[in-house]
């Protein structure tokens, strides 16, 4: 008898074996992509909160006659986030407290920032 291998006809057991590794590797390709976004826009909206939860805290604070960018990094302290600038413009009725407020990216990939940041504004809207 002839075999396939004396005909020249090739074998092809493994085939889909190398396909599925190739599936695979796809899926968990996109599996990091998705977690890698997912963490970025829950950074985004961490950040976003505690500027504007730091900002009211700020103009509570100065409204009351204290120091608004005191309040505003124990409150962004509070809820794991870190004040980068804090201005206050104004005086004691009329003023408005400016908050940038950065948060740490969980997982992140080289080229990508480590940080998202959000500016929050709080107090009077006549001054700006």
């Amino acid at each position: 008898m002839d075999s396939g291998a004396e005909r020249g006809v090739r074998d092809e057991r493994g085939s889909g074996t190398m396909l599925m590794v190739g599936v695979c590797a796809v899926v968990m390709m996109l599996g990091y992509a998705a977690m890698l976004i997912s963490g970025y826009v829950i950074a985004g909206h961490r950040a976003r909160a505690a500027a504007d939860l730091a900002a009211l805290s700020g103009a509570t604070t100065a409204s009351q006659g204290g120091d608004p960018c005191d309040a505003a990094r124990a409150n962004a302290t509070a809820h794991r986030a870190q004040v980068v600038a804090c201005k206050r413009v104004g005086d004691q009725i009329d003023f408005v407290v400016t908050v940038t407020a950065s948060v740490a990216v969980a997982l992140t990939a080289p080229g990508l920032p480590s940080t998202v940041s959000s500016v929050a504004y709080a107090g009077s809207e006549e001054v700006r």
